[in-house]
This record gives C-alpha cells, sequence and structure tokens, in this order.
C-alpha cells in the first residue's frame, strides 16, 4: 500500500509558474514509478509525465520544455515544476505510483490548478 499527498495547486496567470509536491509513504519508494496525470473538465484523465526510480522520464508532448518532474528517493517525493503555464493547463493534478514489477497502482486525492488568461 502506497498513500500519495499532493500539494502546490492554486491559481496562477497564464505564462506563470507553479511547483507540484507528492509525499508518498507505506511501502519501498524506488520500486515505483512515479507520474502526474491531469483531467480537465469534461475530458479524460491524461498522463503528463512520469519518472522511474533512476530518473528516466517521459512527458506528453503538450508539457515538453514547460515541465519537469523530478524525485526526491531519499524523501519519498516527487515534484512537478510548471512553467509558462498555459489555461489549457488548467486541470486536476493527480500524482500516481505504479510498482514497477507488480503493477499495482495507486492515486491521490488530486490538487487543483487553474491557469486564467
Amino acid at each position: 500500500q502506497v498513500q500519495l499527498v499532493e500539494s502546490g495547486g492554486g491559481l496562477v496567470q497564464a505564462g506563470g509558474s507553479l511547483r507540484l509536491s507528492c509525499a508518498a509513504s507505506g511501502s519501498l519508494f524506488t520500486a515505483y514509478l512515479m507520474g502526474w496525470y491531469r483531467q480537465a473538465p469534461g475530458k479524460q484523465r491524461e498522463l503528463v509525465a512520469r519518472i522511474g526510480s533512476a530518473g528516466n522520464t517521459i512527458y506528453v508532448d503538450s508539457v515538453k520544455d514547460r515541465f519537469t518532474i523530478s524525485r526526491d528517493n531519499a524523501k519519498n517525493t516527487v515534484n512537478l515544476q510548471m512553467n509558462s503555464l498555459k489555461p489549457e493547463d488548467t486541470a486536476v493534478y493527480y500524482c500516481n505510483a505504479q510498482h514497477g514489477t507488480l503493477g499495482s497502482a495507486y492515486w491521490g486525492k488530486g490538487t487543483l490548478v487553474t491557469v486564467s488568461s
């Protein structure tokens, strides 16, 4: 079992920045792929970025060169630095942990990011 708690959401103007954090507890952190997903109103949840225990990353095309995912395996945290935010980035952002071999997945409750134009 993994418990995930997100923080850092809020309201920001277009072009601004926010940093989301996710604190994980309950299991071996390095066994998990950590990711950020988002769900905008009326849309399906989508993967934003994911990071492996060794630091390998993937990003959805729409956030490449604007968002950076990082993890601190000593502190059991994963962060998402979001720069040059756009109104279309408005969504609830969810932290996700997926076990690298077992495939079991866990979700945080989400944090709302609102980008005004």
